[in-house]
């Protein structure tokens, strides 16, 4: 009776809104339930073990409670491995014959080890209902046989900024676009006699002591073109000689640390952005939407707020974002086992869940849907919906590579495009290897 009264004081609209995010939750299974693959015929669950970057805590708190709404419990042995050294283990793992049935990690380490992987064929997830589930970013994944993965979980790149440093220099909001930074800069940026920052408006420029540096520079260049384009089949190629696009990104980059000029707001000598911005002495810090926990527990007296990450005002609205997919491995005996696994932790009703636990947005575009009251929740969809990564071949290879080419720029060595040409040369070098 409570739910027919429900129902009776409902509009059209709410009915056709409510029966929209049902068939969601069915459909989210359905794409998912008639998978057969690998060598296992049986129907029922058999146990899995899954290794990956994506933390250990809240991956088998999650299973836990997904287990509380099932019969038949999901047997899972989740394996926690460093992002550092994943690779070198993963592939002793399988010569050993000893490696798990499927993986969880950030798609930018997908590249090297895709031969490893079954793909999901489209018989059974068609590329049409991929796209419709999923966030944009997760296409990354997409082959011309299936699917490499399946999004899991996303971590946007947002900006934090101190409400305290805006309101003193008389700006009423953060900056929206890269280009306001350099009258921000001269607004809030403040040395002392002797000519050392005391108070900086943003950290860019060096990648020793600026936090996610990799991150913050792939996202500028991403808003006006690319980093690693994908040709056919295994060919990958960097775009950083592309002009004018990377060109101008590098130069924009680098002049915070040129002293000489007015959007100078940055040098070595002073501590790492994320310390920086904890003190007070630094007006925004680009980090990660998973960093809000960590930023309130070291500071409870900060008075900050989150803001979507500033674009350029003439390009592609994007953002670097970690997003964590679940592949299956060619070597498991339970091909079927752990795709019909995510099947159920793939689920519309379970990644809600999971994006409430983990406080960040959902892979899935029926749940960003929904919307959000929490004003930084609202904050991380928006980045969740344009975000994007690319092809590497190894984090900490891009990290050296783009890395030294702010070096040789800042430290006068290089020209920006003798720079920005022998990142690409040496970025070509490393897809290579890293698909042989």
């Amino acid at each position: 009776m409570v739910w027919y009264s429900y129902v009776t004081n409902m509009s059209k609209f709410q009915i056709i809104i409510l029966s929209f995010f049902i068939i969601c939750i069915v459909a989210g299974v359905a794409v998912f339930a008639t998978y057969k693959g690998g060598n296992s015929a049986q129907n029922k669950l058999d146990p899995i073990t899954i290794w990956g970057t994506f933390p250990q805590d809240a991956f088998d708190s999650y299973v836990a409670k997904v287990n509380l709404t099932l019969s038949a419990q999901l047997s899972i042995t989740y394996v926690q491995k460093n992002r550092n050294t994943f690779s070198q283990e993963f592939v002793a793992a399988l010569a050993r014959g000893q490696g798990p049935d499927s993986i969880i990690i950030p798609a930018d380490m997908l590249l090297p080890h895709i031969d490893k992987l079954t793909p999901v064929p489209y018989s059974a997830l068609s590329q049409r209902d991929f796209m419709e589930t999923f966030i944009e970013e997760g296409e990354i994944y997409l082959s011309q046989n299936g699917t490499y993965a399946l999004p899991f979980a996303v971590d946007p790149l947002v900006m934090y900024w101190n409400r305290d440093i805006f309101s003193a220099a008389g700006l009423p909001s953060y900056p929206v676009y890269w280009e306001d930074f350099v009258t921000v800069n001269q607004k809030i940026t403040t040395r002392d006699s002797g000519g050392a920052i005391r108070r900086s408006a943003v950290a860019l420029g060096d990648f020793s002591n600026i936090v996610n540096a990799r991150e913050i520079l792939g996202s500028m260049i991403l808003q006006s073109g690319n980093i690693v384009t994908r040709g056919t089949g295994n060919d990958y190629e960097s775009s950083l000689r592309q002009e004018p696009v990377p060109l101008r990104t590098l130069e924009f980059f680098t002049q915070s640390v040129d002293p000489n000029s007015k959007s100078y707001s940055w040098n070595r000598s002073m501590p790492d952005s994320k310390t920086a911005f904890l003190s007070g002495t630094l007006a925004t810090y680009f980090g990660f939407a998973s960093e809000l926990a960590d930023i309130r527990a070291k500071n409870p007296n900060l008075n900050f707020d989150v803001a979507p990450l500033p674009q350029w005002k003439s390009g592609y609205k994007s953002v670097y974002s970690k997003m964590y997919g679940y592949s299956i491995l060619r070597t498991s005996q339970y091909q079927n086992s752990a795709y019909q696994t995510f099947a159920i932790l793939g689920s519309a009703a379970n990644m809600s869940e999971l994006s409430t636990s983990l406080y960040l947005p959902s892979v899935r575009r029926d749940i960003i849907a929904s919307g959000s009251t929490d004003p930084y929740v609202s904050v991380f969809n928006e980045q969740a919906l344009i975000g994007k990564t690319w092809y590497d071949a190894d984090s900490s290879i891009s990290f050296t590579i783009l890395g030294n080419m702010v070096d040789s720029v800042t430290s006068g060595a290089k020209s920006l495009r003798d720079a920005l040409s022998d990142a690409s040369d040496q970025y070509d070098v490393a897809l290579k290897q890293a698909v042989q």
